[in-house]
């Protein structure tokens, strides 16, 4: 464990509308808007009727008193609350723990970098002195690519720009003699692999593509999600210790 929130509150999802609202129908019958801070399609993240997780707003003057953490689908935790990564892969990061980026020291958050006029999730340096610059991004489209084939995850589940804008940034930094990492934060357990989607965004998996050529470090990672009843009728959430998945580079294929 990495991560966890207690004292949540379950509920079923009834609809998600305007990208940051979700009514969510609590255990007593109470109808809640929760805030969603998930601003992508979420196609394969729910569906009306899912058991769904709420963290109690800690500001009681917020509009929104709840927001919306998690969501179950066929049984497995899909997190849907966008901010989770960079707090899980920052945490690893100090602790020592974040696969394929080893022995990484003096971790910051937020700062500022590049041409671009970007932030960078996490900043830190290795072991020899160098700045590791760390982007996350948060993967929860899944993706089944035929008949008895394992799913896999995939981003982005829109078109970004903003993420392209990543990707020559932490280019750069390689170019810069720095070291970068992207780091695929998946934060759902019924998936076996991770690639671009590459029918949804392919100028984004182009540049992925590229960037791995370059030698940004790719870094698919499971954040083993896993909720848990508390007494009361409340729940936790765990998210890591965080574990790889394999890139599998599919061909495009047309959308439907």
């Amino acid at each position: 464990m990495l991560i966890r929130r207690t004292g949540l509150v379950p509920g079923r999802i009834v609809q998600r509308y305007k990208r940051f609202l979700a009514d969510v129908e609590l255990a007593d019958g109470t109808l809640v808007t929760a805030h969603c801070t998930n601003t992508g399609t979420m196609a394969t993240c729910w569906a009306a009727g899912d058991p769904v997780l709420l963290e109690t707003a800690a500001n009681p003057e917020r509009k929104l008193g709840f927001t919306w953490l998690a969501d179950q689908r066929d049984g497995a935790w899909v997190g849907v609350e966008t901010g989770m990564g960079n707090r899980v892969v920052a945490e690893a990061a100090r602790r020592d723990q974040l696969p394929g980026l080893a022995g990484l020291r003096a971790v910051r958050t937020e700062q500022k970098y590049g041409d671009e006029r970007s932030r960078i999730d996490v900043l830190a340096q290795d072991a020899d002195g160098r700045l590791v610059y760390i982007e996350v991004k948060n993967t929860t489209m899944r993706v089944e690519p035929g008949l008895g084939e394992a799913a896999g995850a995939c981003f982005p589940d829109a078109v970004t720009l903003r993420g392209i804008r990543h990707l020559r940034e932490l280019q750069a930094m390689v170019r810069l003699g720095h070291r970068a990492a992207l780091v695929f934060f998946v934060q759902r357990d019924d998936v076996a692999w991770f690639d671009a989607a590459r029918e949804i965004d392919p100028a984004y998996a182009l540049e992925l593509d590229r960037a791995a050529a370059a030698g940004v470090a790719i870094l698919p990672l499971a954040g083993h999600l896993r909720a848990e009843p508390e007494p009361g009728g409340l729940w936790r959430l765990d998210w890591g210790p965080l574990t790889p998945l394999p890139w599998l580079r599919r061909e495009a294929k047309p959308l439907p």
